[in-house]
């Protein structure tokens, strides 16, 4: 369960460095409440062009995985709007917030939807008017009830009071892949939930075949948040290379897993010692089943950051650390996580058709077989061979996840050669692994 201190009183003021920004809040809060706490709309009715550039000079980068600079992609979007009025009549582009959350380890988009989803509506409603939108679309996870009811709640409360101009239809997702967001605009075109290649990208035909901003709920709750304070305010917390907060789920090995909003470039052993890390915890699992293992208490001193973890040779992607005890078997770990990448990959490309299931057969023979150098070496080889090669960016997050699996559990990789699987192997799994396409 995730909780917060008492939530301060701004009344329209912007948050002190210290406070909480996007999730001060157990309960929901209901459209006066929220107007309370972060001053009424019309605080954030600026004019379009100047809100994109206070996003860029706010240097907001995604917070859905993908750390692309927000404002760049709103730029992209209202531009590309722009150029087909040069041509025919002025094209609207549609605006899609993006909380299908499908990483199994994740959980921070599903929290803010029901505790803020006003903040996120806000931040639809801007970004729509910033890039000429009239149709906007807030997806959200099928395994998150919570979250969807408190969304269609904040919904009705807005056009009660008339408050948005452009209508917002809630969609839900399922699966693995659904939540990337050329997968995403498929679903909402009526196709199946699978990535496309690229081009064209979404800014320039995504949804109803128009320019498409896509935006993950939390990019969008923090953008509503510039608009209402600044982009010098936004940069108070974070370094200058990553400014601002950033939520992150925290679970495995701790006292007190859950959602935490920190700043952007915190150490990592902070984060962690903070949520109660437990003493004989052997490695954390950054950026989720798209990321890489780091060592414990190796990596402590890692700044939480996309910039921080590249130097690492890691990835924050949607914000998962996720801590694994000194009683599980990091191979084994990750065997079943390629098992359930590999199951639910869109198998329309070779590398996802062939090269996945290989690879996870592979380091399933390693932690589960008896001792194989042959399998070691063939995780090497299809590691290097699925990787840039698929129509998304799975295969290149089950090679990442295998090759730093190799080299941090490399200890467990000798004994494993040596005598076979260890007393870890045959334990329950550490990581969620869910049963169906989502959990």
């Amino acid at each position: 369960m995730t909780t917060h201190p008492a939530a301060p009183t701004w009344a329209g003021q912007p948050p002190a460095p210290g406070d909480l920004r996007l999730i001060a809040s157990d309960l929901p809060l209901s459209l006066a409440e929220h107007i309370d706490r972060f001053g009424p709309p019309q605080l954030a009715n600026r004019e379009s062009a100047t809100l994109i550039t206070e996003v860029e000079r706010s240097g907001l980068t995604g917070r859905g995985g993908g750390a692309f600079p927000a404002g760049r992609k709103m730029r992209a979007v209202a531009d590309a709007s722009l150029r087909s009025g040069r041509i025919r009549a002025r094209t609207s582009s549609v605006v899609v917030a993006n909380g299908s959350e499908s990483e199994p380890a994740s959980s921070k988009d599903e929290v803010l939807l029901s505790h803020a989803p006003h903040l996120v509506l806000d931040g639809i409603a801007l970004c729509a008017a910033a890039v000429g939108a009239d149709r906007a679309y807030l997806c959200v996870g099928a395994h998150a009830p919570a979250a969807a009811r408190a969304v269609a709640a904040a919904l009705a409360e807005r056009e009660q009071a008339g408050l948005d101009a452009v209508p917002v239809t809630m969609t839900s997702t399922d699966g693995y892949l659904a939540g990337q967001e050329t997968a995403l605009i498929s679903a909402l075109n009526g196709g199946a939930p699978l990535p496309t290649f690229v081009p064209p990208r979404p800014a320039e035909r995504g949804a109803n075949r128009r320019p498409t901003l896509v935006q993950n709920v939390e990019t969008l709750a923090h953008i509503a948040l510039i608009a209402r304070f600044g982009a010098e305010w936004f940069r108070q917390v974070g370094t200058a290379r990553a400014p601002g907060s950033a939520l992150v789920t925290v679970t495995g090995s701790v006292a007190r897993p859950g959602v935490r909003e920190i700043p952007l470039g915190t150490p990592l052993g902070d984060v962690l010692r903070r949520s109660g890390l437990v003493a004989d915890a052997q490695a954390v699992l950054t950026g989720g089943y798209f990321g890489t293992w780091l060592p414990l208490p190796g990596a402590h001193q890692v700044a939480v950051s996309e910039d921080g973890m590249r130097a690492a040779g890691a990835a924050l992607g949607p914000g998962v650390l996720a801590v694994l005890p000194d009683s599980a078997c990091g191979l084994a770990e990750t065997a079943r996580v390629l098992g359930f990448l590999a199951a639910g990959s869109a198998r329309q490309c070779g590398p996802c058709e062939n090269g996945m299931p290989a690879l996870a057969d592979a380091m399933g023979r390693i932690a589960f077989g008896p001792p194989s150098r042959d399998a070691v070496g063939w995780v090497e080889q299809l590691t290097a061979l699925v990787t840039g090669r698929g129509a998304c960016h799975l295969p290149d997050g089950g090679a990442a996840l295998a090759r730093t699996a190799l080299k941090v559990f490399e200890a467990d990789l000798r004994a494993h050669l040596a005598s076979g699987p260890c007393d870890g192997a045959s334990r329950p799994a550490a990581l969620p692994i869910p049963s169906g396409p989502r959990r």
